[in-house]
């Protein structure tokens, strides 16, 4: 995981789009770069789809109705919110994301 952006909303330009020009900050696009995700608005909008072919990258999505294929995504995001953001007392955004960092 390279992109992680700690947002108030699900538009794509909060999502999807913010993760992506955190992951380029911290690395560099390589060629062939095969760029995978579910079916969520945010990752099938024309916007990201244009960005991301904008670096020449190959996009990749599942199948309709295979729910299996971002289980280990879907499990990770679950641990992460049951050990970290359940039950943790109201902190800054700042402090959050220092927090998701160091559990990352």
């Amino acid at each position: 995981m390279i992109g992680w952006p700690l947002i108030h909303g699900m538009s794509t330009e909060e999502t999807s789009l913010a993760a992506w020009r955190m992951a380029i900050k911290n690395r560099a696009v390589q060629k062939g770069l095969i760029f995978h995700s579910d079916r969520e608005v945010q990752y099938a909008s024309k916007k990201f789809a244009n960005t991301i072919e904008s670096y020449r990258v190959k996009r990749s999505m599942s199948r309709e109705g295979n729910y299996w294929n971002n289980e280990v995504a879907e499990s990770f995001f679950k641990s992460m919110k049951t050990e970290l953001v359940y039950g943790n007392k109201l902190i800054s955004k700042e402090q959050m994301k220092l927090e998701i960092f160091e559990y990352i």
